[in-house]
């Protein structure tokens, strides 16, 4: 029976409708929206035939579908498969789609009967027709949760203990961490040539000797490298010396005995945590997964590296709990900004003094902290680790994190670095990942003898303790809450007992030289790969955050009609137009008239950090006056409601006779001639990043730009487009990001305080991830045109405004950033084409008399 166009209506009213091409391209989107707290359905329709991709609560068996006899799918695999799957679920066979093992949403028929009977009955009567649920399964005692009484969970501790016949195969290892237990992930990290595989190998060789079946996944050596290991190890042959393939009578031996070993290695290039959690399963009998090893820098041929090091963390933990198995993964950093992004159950860190023959390995519980640490003799020649005496089973945190040089720093420092250390290391979590990253730069300084380092962090220590940090409820939140109040409460010394020199009249810098002193923290000079991100940025706000600007900026990029690319994969990045974008496209303007004197003079901030600042000498032939500070609100969001994008791919259309206003990218153009009196070049800096045939490449905005000033009258020729890197431009990509963020800031600009502080924390976090520069760093984005496009859109609209101002009469001393300008005016009162207020785009202003220093922004 046909249905009515009023059924029709009825059955798709609220639901986004997509074709099964569409539903292929956005098919993770659509997840997430069927995942949310208000999850959504989407009808997906292929050759007449519609099913629905509805949330788990439309039909509860879809949470247990192995209990209840229904397939799954990978959402990698169903994607592939798309119209298959829809076929199938309209005629009435219900397919789960999952992320990694966890079951995330169905496919459900929209205009029919389920017509497959799972399992479980009371999932059965939940479903009805098109997916709708009538009622939720009523729990009985046999369908409930698992309970365990405390007497059985004793029992089962006292019964199981470590796995069985498992062990590291060194005493005070051993000692130190209660054995391997199972269901748990180990995390060994440790710096290149400190030795962390050889902790894998050990626990390896122990399992092997009583039988039991290890999988060794090798992303980095290969299996010949992990046999050799082997073999030296037992044998106490050279290592070396078997890379030639001689072996002497005993370790032909001992190669007979490990021939039989229950050892699976898997060393293949495309080796994913994915794949091992796969394989595992597979495995009979299986006792032990080592994984060797998570790199920290990104290697595009080895996927266990870089960004892709916290998915894989979940994915190994998860398979040590599913398995009941203990993981063993290797990372080659000690970094606790990286340590702390992989949540493992037990770390164990890894150090070796310089010319010591001890390596400490610090053992450490996600809940407890440090609980000891143990020492090993390297035995590098033949592959392996040697025990000698064990540490103390007692040692405390206290003691375990100490080791201090006593004559760095003051008291207040060591305290503050060794109450930090149970977080630092990743054994306590709950303290944000700036505060985490900062305090382990504190600890390294200490250690590692840097006073220069330490001085530099005195300063932003002082503002962290003053600002307050967040600290768990517990012995250790406790301790370093006080230890971050006493630091607050004495400024810190400098790092030896040598007072800081005072400033001298040579330090004033002549006009025009290079006055950017080494270890002064000038904000101007910033490195190439500074992005200001830390590990921890790229996760989406928690529920109630005062603005969650990742997550909107991804639902506006997940939400276009243009199915944008947010992430250029790594293959991809090392040709095309990425490599001929950088920083210096943004064309930031750093102008001062030419008849301004200017210096950079020292100055010390309130929080005590050396900085130095902008000091300008107007001639007298510009008048009585006041230098008038203008200060742009908001440059960077504000920028955002209208920047022209490509949101796809980049194709190379090469020279252009004309700009094309349907298409957005980056063009290699000449420098046009610019001859206006009292305004820098609308390229801005740019003009002094040229190629040895003068060209330059730029966005967009810079191209709109200088068409604009052409038709003007203000340039003489028009823009001449050697080359081109261009796309189907959208100027409304971001525009949603830019009208929540418009909001927030209309209600926290009156508010102040904490709450607007972490407002403009958070737009300033979302807006850098579109291009994050350093390889660990993980982000949903990797787009360098979008971000140097919005860049340039809030540079070109802080010069325009400023042109406008000098055309009405105005005299413009200093044009700095996207956001800064300096006007000499008569009296009291800005120019007049800016507008006064809170708002975006809108204006503060200050007066400073001739010759004062330029106070740092405070927007």
């Amino acid at each position: 029976m046909s249905q009515s166009p009023q059924d029709e209506t009825a059955k798709t009213a609220g639901r986004a409708v997509k074709n099964v091409s569409e539903a292929r391209e956005e098919l993770h989107a659509l997840v997430k929206l069927a995942e949310g707290s208000d999850a959504r359905s989407t009808v997906i329709r292929n050759r007449g035939v519609r099913a629905l991709l509805a949330p788990l609560d439309h039909f509860p068996a879809a949470r247990r579908p192995d209990a209840n006899g229904l397939p799954t799918h990978s959402l990698g695999s169903a994607q592939k498969e798309l119209g298959d799957l829809i076929a199938l679920a309209a005629q009435g066979y219900p397919q789960v789609l999952r992320r990694y093992a966890t079951p995330v949403a169905v496919l459900l028929p929209l205009d029919g009967p389920i017509t497959s009977t799972p399992s479980d009955p009371a999932a059965t009567d939940a479903a009805t027709a098109g997916g709708a649920v009538n009622t939720q399964p009523t729990p009985t005692r046999e369908r409930g949760r698992r309970l365990a009484t405390l007497g059985d969970a004793i029992g089962d501790v006292l019964a199981t203990g470590s796995a069985a016949g498992l062990s590291f195969g060194l005493a005070g290892l051993d000692d130190a961490t209660g054995g391997l237990h199972p269901g748990r992930l180990v995390l060994v990290a440790a710096e290149p040539q400190v030795g962390g595989s050889l902790i894998g190998l050990a626990a390896t060789r122990t399992a092997l000797a009583r039988g039991a079946r290890v999988l060794y996944a090798a992303s980095g050596p290969s299996s010949a490298d992990i046999t050799r290991r082997i073999i030296a190890a037992e044998a106490g042959g050279d290592y070396a010396r078997l890379k030639t393939g001689a072996l002497t009578p005993h370790e032909q031996e001992v190669v007979e005995r490990l021939r039989h070993a229950p050892l699976l290695i898997d060393d293949g290039s495309d080796l994913t945590a994915e794949a091992i959690a796969d394989t595992a399963p597979l495995a009979d009998s299986l006792a032990l997964v080592v994984v060797d090893r998570l790199q920290r820098a990104r290697n595009p041929r080895l996927p266990l590296s870089g960004e892709h090091l916290p998915e894989a963390s979940q994915i190994l933990r998860e398979l040590a709990r599913t398995q009941q198995v203990p993981v063993i993964a290797v990372l080659d950093t000690d970094d606790p900004a990286i340590v702390n992004l992989l949540d493992a159950d037990v770390i164990l860190t890894l150090t070796t003094a310089p010319g010591q023959q001890t390596t400490t390995v610090t053992v450490a519980e996600r809940d407890l902290g440090i609980i000891a640490s143990a020492s090993l003799r390297p035995d590098l020649a033949h592959a392996r680790f040697l025990d000698i005496t064990p540490a103390p089973a007692e040692t405390t945190t206290a003691e375990a994190g100490s080791g201090l040089p006593d004559r760095m720093g003051t008291a207040a420092d060591r305290e503050l670095a060794d109450a930090a250390l149970p977080f630092t290391s990743g054994a306590v979590k709950g303290l944000a990942a700036e505060a985490a990253h900062l305090l382990a730069a504190l600890r390294a300084a200490l250690a590692g003898g840097r006073v220069k380092d330490l001085d530099e962090l005195h300063a932003q220590l002082k503002v962290m303790a003053a600002a307050g940090v967040r600290t768990p409820d517990s012995a250790e939140g406790r301790r370093l809450a006080a230890a971050l109040h006493a630091y607050n409460a004495a400024a810190p010394a400098a790092a030896t007992t040598q007072p800081p020199a005072e400033a001298s009249a040579s330090d004033t810098p002549l006009v025009g030289a290079d006055t950017t002193a080494e270890g002064e923290g000038d904000e101007d000079a910033a490195r190439d790969d500074d992005d200001g991100l830390v590990p921890g940025d790229e996760e989406e706000e928690p529920e109630g955050a005062v603005f969650p600007g990742l997550k909107i900026l991804k639902d506006a990029v997940a939400r276009s009609k243009m199915h944008p690319i947010p992430v250029i994969r790594t293959e991809d990045r090392e040709g095309g137009p990425w490599p001929l974008i950088s920083e210096d496209m943004s064309g930031e303007p750093k102008w001062v008239h030419p008849d301004v004197t200017s210096t950079r003079v020292p100055h010390i901030r309130d929080n005590g950090k050396r900085v130095r600042r902008d000091k300008f000498d107007v001639p007298a032939s510009f008048g009585n006056g006041l230098m008038c500070l203008i200060d742009r609100n908001g440059s960077y969001p504000s920028a955002c409601s209208a920047v022209p994008l490509a949101p796809n791919k980049l194709l190379h259309t090469g020279p252009l006779t004309t700009f094309d206003k349907s298409q957005a990218g980056i063009y290699l153009i000449d420098i046009p001639k610019w001859n206006f009196p009292g305004m820098p070049h609308p390229l801005g800096q740019l003009i002094d990043r040229t190629d040895d045939q003068g060209r330059v490449w730029v966005t967009t905005p810079h191209i709109k730009q200088l068409e604009r000033l052409h038709r003007d009258g203000h340039l003489t020729q028009p823009v001449a487009i050697h080359d081109s890197w261009t796309g189907r431009a959208n100027e409304s990509l971001f525009k949603p990001f830019y009208t929540a963020a418009r909001e927030a800031r209309t209600d926290l600009v009156q508010v102040g305080g904490e709450s607007y502080a972490a407002y403009k924390t958070r737009v300033s976090i979302a807006l850098r991830l579109l291009w994050p520069k350093r390889q660990e760093q993980r982000s949903p984005f990797w787009r360098p045109d979008w971000r140097m496009s919005m860049v340039a859109e809030a540079s070109v609209r802080h010069w325009m405004a400023a042109f406008k101002a000098v055309q009405e009469g105005h005299t413009l001393i200093a044009l700095r950033k996207v956001d800064a300008a300096i006007f000499w005016t008569p009296d009291q009162t800005p120019p007049d084409t800016y507008r006064i207020g809170t708002g975006f785009g809108e204006v503060k202003a200050k007066f400073l008399e001739a010759g004062e220093f330029i106070p740092e922004g405070d927007d």
